[in-house]
């Protein structure tokens, strides 16, 4: 594991060999569902000996309907996110979405995150590499693995090396997503970390009501995959009701099933090192 996630990880008991794990709702709706989720998650990661990141949007700002939820506002869901990590000693992770965004977002995240149709955007990747912080890319669906190397120079062009790729599966017709694991390998040749998103590779975007779809019942398919070709970490997006959530809940994990399939990774995970 890098120094840089050893350091993030210090205030955690972790087994070094297994995958670090990305995980939250999709957006901060409100208080109690941040802090719901940040406890059971953290809970279950004690358990197994995972290094846990909590994630949460502050704020949606690629939503395909004017009329979709984008957040409570920037400044109160990023003190959320905030607390949140204070409150269970663990780092945090959002999403930005322009430059200017970078350095505000930096000051209650310790981990910022390129959404994938962004990945490419200059600009945005200087403005977050020049915050320090660690700098997570999103593979765009429209790229291969290889072609992310130019996004990780531009990072650490700034002087920033902590960098990580996150894969997220590639655009397949109008409608659905495709992963090829073969992006985790070259990825990884890259020599940064690699993430495997299991939740938004399974995104059915683009349908006629303005809400994205998705398929959460092969979330352990994808995952099970990333572990068996090399994923440093997973990325899962968890809800206790996915039915009723504001943003992405038809590709999100339901938290009560988090545990069963984390026990079977870690499994996997030491059944292959």
């Amino acid at each position: 594991m890098e120094k840089y996630l050893q350091e993030l990880f210090a205030n955690q008991q972790y087994d070094e060999n297994n995958f670090f794990l990305i995980a939250g709702p999709c957006v901060v709706e409100d208080e109690a569902l941040v802090m719901e989720v940040a406890d059971k998650v953290s809970t279950i990661c004690r358990r197994f000996g995972i290094p846990y990141i909590f994630k949460a949007s502050y704020r949606k700002a690629n939503r395909t309907s004017a009329g979709s939820f984008t957040g409570i506002g920037d400044e109160a869901a990023l003190q959320l996110v905030k607390k949140t990590g204070e409150k269970f000693n663990i780092p945090t992770t959002s999403d930005i979405h322009t430059a200017q965004e970078a350095a505000m977002a930096a000051g209650y995240v310790d981990i910022l995150q390129i959404p994938a149709f962004l990945c490419r955007q200059t600009d945005l990747l200087i403005a977050a590499g020049e915050t320090g912080k660690i700098v997570n890319v999103k593979k765009g669906q429209f790229v291969n693995g290889p072609s992310m190397k130019f996004a990780v120079e531009k990072i650490n062009n700034t002087g920033n090396g902590k960098v990580g790729l996150i894969e997220r599966g590639n655009s397949f017709g109008y409608q659905d997503l495709v992963v090829d694991y073969r992006n985790i390998t070259w990825m990884k040749q890259i020599n940064v970390p690699v993430i495997m998103d299991c939740t938004h590779s399974l995104q059915q975007p683009n349908q006629s009501g303005g809400v994205t779809g998705g398929n959460p019942e092969l979330i352990e398919t994808i995952a099970k995959a990333a572990i068996a070709t090399g994923s440093d970490g997973l990325f899962i997006e968890t809800h206790p009701n996915p039915a009723v959530a504001k943003s992405d809940g038809a590709n999100m994990l339901r938290l009560d099933l988090l545990e069963p399939l984390l026990e079977k990774l870690v499994r996997l995970r030491a059944a292959i090192i």
